[in-house]
């Protein structure tokens, strides 16, 4: 069985017991999360499309992680001008780890 879910205006592929890491959601390590975006899901041979979410599909998670990600460089370059900027960037992430999956 698995899922996929809208969170952030992005696409996840989730299963059950499987941990992902979402835009950061602004919650505390051990607390429940809920999607409703449920775009479609898939149980054994049956596959629901939803238009634009499946009815009445939800997912729920525990907040497992809170963290950033891997910095990322951004280099801008003009040649011949003399001008260059080197800045970072680390995202802010959410690790959740799905605990069911109900349609």
């Amino acid at each position: 069985m698995y899922a996929i879910f809208e969170s952030g205006g992005r696409q996840y592929h989730g299963e059950p017991q499987q941990v992902i890491r979402v835009d950061s959601l602004g919650l505390k390590t051990g607390d429940k999360v809920e999607f409703d975006r449920v775009l479609a899901v898939r149980d054994d041979d049956d596959l629901q499309v939803g238009r634009p979410y499946v009815e009445g599909a939800k997912i729920a998670a525990t907040v497992v992680q809170q963290g950033r990600g891997k910095k990322i460089r951004v280099f801008t370059y003009r040649r011949k001008k003399h001008s260059k900027r080197l800045r970072g960037h680390r995202q802010d992430f959410t690790a959740v780890r799905i605990d069911k999956i109900s349609v």
